[in-house]
């Protein structure tokens, strides 16, 4: 739960709600990870994929997170999709901010959690199996045309998302001067 709520939050949900959809457009159905196909789809996932293990430490876990592997974000667009969801444990999801202040992408990630834990023979295959991941559930091969379409829709909606805020701001001070004062 957030402490404070600001209109950046408000349009980061509606960029993960639009990624949520062209994602179930990929799918050809509903996505819910919450409940019913999409839950069981998410267990097996976990449990039969990956054996109830992190994704990228590899340890068993019973408190295992969906983590997107391309970031569920405006700024690596990763789709809510089977092929793009693995289990992660709460400790490796958390990912490492880069010089210029973006987040290092998934396979920069699973280099880091191998190299803290001398694990270093272990990236290879935790590497395929994330890519085997992505194959068996058919994650969208997106080609440069529909990953800036993408784009450009998600960095819209979150600017619109921002300014309508600040405009009922606005329209609610206006109405509060000339109706409650």
């Amino acid at each position: 739960m957030a402490v404070y709520n600001t209109a950046s939050d408000s349009a980061n949900t509606a960029v993960r709600a639009f990624l949520t959809k062209v994602g179930e457009y990929y799918l050809g159905h509903s996505f819910n990870t919450g409940s019913g196909k999409g839950k069981a789809l998410w267990l097996s996932i976990r449990d039969i994929d990956f054996n109830g293990c992190c994704a990228y430490c590899g340890e068993k876990n019973s408190k295992l997170q969906i983590e997107h592997v391309l970031m569920f974000n405006r700024t690596e667009f990763g789709l809510h999709h089977p092929g793009n969801i693995i289990p992660c444990c709460k400790e490796c999801n958390k990912r490492e901010r880069l010089e210029d202040k973006s987040y290092c992408n998934w396979e920069q990630h699973l280099i880091r959690v191998c190299e803290i834990r001398s694990e270093a023979t272990e990236f290879e295959p935790r590497k395929q199996k994330i890519m085997d991941n992505f194959r068996k559930h058919e994650y969208p091969d997106l080609n440069m045309n529909e990953q800036h379409a993408i784009r450009v829709i998600a960095c819209s909606l979150y600017e619109n998302i921002k300014t309508e805020s600040e405009k009922s701001l606005d329209l609610y001070k206006q109405l509060d001067e000339a109706f409650v004062k």
